[in-house]
C-alpha cells in the first residue's frame, strides 16, 4: 500500500479557510499529539518552499534557539 502523508494532508485542508488552518494548527501544537507531527511538517514544508530567503532565516534562527533550549523546557 503506498501512502502519500503530503497528498492525505494537502487534500484534507483543501478548501479550508483562514480560521480553520490556524484552528488546527494552534490545536496540533497545544495538544504536543505526536500523531499530529507528520501534518505540522507537511504545513512547513509548505511555507519553506514557498518563503524567502529573509523569511528562511528567521524561521532557522527561532527554531535554533528553541532547540537550544532543549526539551526539558516544555517544548
Amino acid at each position: 500500500m503506498d501512502t502519500n502523508i503530503r497528498h492525505h494532508i494537502i487534500n484534507n485542508f483543501q478548501g479550508d479557510d483562514f480560521h480553520t488552518l490556524k484552528e488546527a494548527i494552534e490545536e496540533s501544537v497545544k495538544e504536543k499529539d505526536e500523531l499530529t507531527l507528520p501534518g505540522l511538517g507537511v504545513f512547513f514544508e509548505l511555507i519553506w518552499e514557498n518563503a524567502s530567503q529573509e523569511l528562511k532565516n528567521e524561521l532557522i534562527e527561532i527554531i535554533r534557539k528553541r532547540v537550544q533550549k532543549g526539551l526539558d523546557n516544555d517544548i
